[in-house]
């Protein structure tokens, strides 16, 4: 493997890891308060654009890797733009169990009822 290569792959690593953190935080807080929408905005517009790229330069690791940040920047630039409700709903389609208790992160034991100060 030639050193362009591993860099390429590297990066696309990257990127694509750099989302998803971000994504599932949202998944199981439901809270999107302190994320920029336009920051959002424009980074799925540039994944849309680089994919695109990617695609017409016959480039398929950057189109593919684009596409996928594409999706995960979108998803969360869609739950920052959704109501409350809608957040909830498809949170709750992706993780049902998923942090949706604020309770059972704030140190409340929903097992035992008991609450913990921490």
């Amino acid at each position: 493997m030639d050193i362009v290569t591993i860099i390429g792959t590297v990066a696309a690593v990257a990127s694509t890891a750099s989302f998803t953190p971000q994504a599932w935080k949202i998944i199981k807080s439901r809270k999107t308060d302190d994320i920029s929408a336009w920051m959002f905005a424009l980074a799925v517009t540039g994944f849309a654009l680089w994919a695109t790229y990617g695609a017409l330069q016959g480039a398929w690791p950057l189109a593919a890797n684009n596409a996928i940040c594409f999706c995960l920047a979108g998803f969360i630039l869609i739950m920052k733009l959704l109501p409350q409700r809608e957040k909830e709903r498809i949170a709750d389609a992706v993780a049902p169990s998923g942090g949706a208790t604020a309770a059972g992160e704030a140190g409340v034991s929903t097992a035992s009822g008991t609450a913990s100060q921490g």
